[in-house]
């Protein structure tokens, strides 16, 4: 895997730049008794807003990470553990993913709802393709995205016309 920062730069090559997207991965260490274990934090901003949130938006009241669709036991292993490079390989594989097939691939490994996200803020998605996906997602975030992503079309099309 490539550095968070490459991935990132390439990341922001495909996001829409009127959105005011910014993505951060951090990595804390974790330290117990027996060992350090990486924590993850993944978060994703519009403006100064904070649109996702991992492992914040993912814990239940008790602090337990749900993890790949289920809510870990207590007694179960440091539950973010694979999570530091399974994000990262899911946005590597939204950005390797052609264009035709962005709406329409399904990523087995977002758990997170993430691809619905990049979908909302990626510029090869043009105004006829994004009504669709606005009416296909009930992600709250993307939704925010594509509220601001028709905001600036519309705002292009009566600088375009004038």
């Amino acid at each position: 895997m490539k550095k968070w920062s490459k991935l990132q730069k390439e990341l922001y090559l495909i996001i829409d730049g009127k959105i005011d997207f910014q993505i951060h991965c951090v990595v804390y260490p974790m330290r117990g008794d027996r060992a350090t274990s990486p924590c993850p934090r993944y978060w994703i901003t519009i403006g100064k807003e904070i649109v996702f949130d991992y492992p914040k938006d993912f814990t239940d009241r008790n602090g337990h990470v749900q993890h790949h669709n289920r809510f870990v036991s207590e007694d179960a292993n440091y539950p973010y553990y694979c999570d530091v490079s399974l994000i990262s390989n899911l946005i590597r594989e939204y950005i390797d993913t052609p264009v035709t097939d962005i709406l329409t691939r399904k990523f087995e490994n977002d758990y997170w709802g993430l691809t619905d996200i990049l979908r909302a803020a990626d510029k090869r998605i043009g105004k006829r393709r994004l009504d669709e996906l606005r009416d296909s997602l009930n992600n709250e975030a993307a939704q925010k995205i594509l509220k601001l992503r028709f905001k600036t079309l519309a705002e292009n099309n009566t600088v375009t016309k004038e």
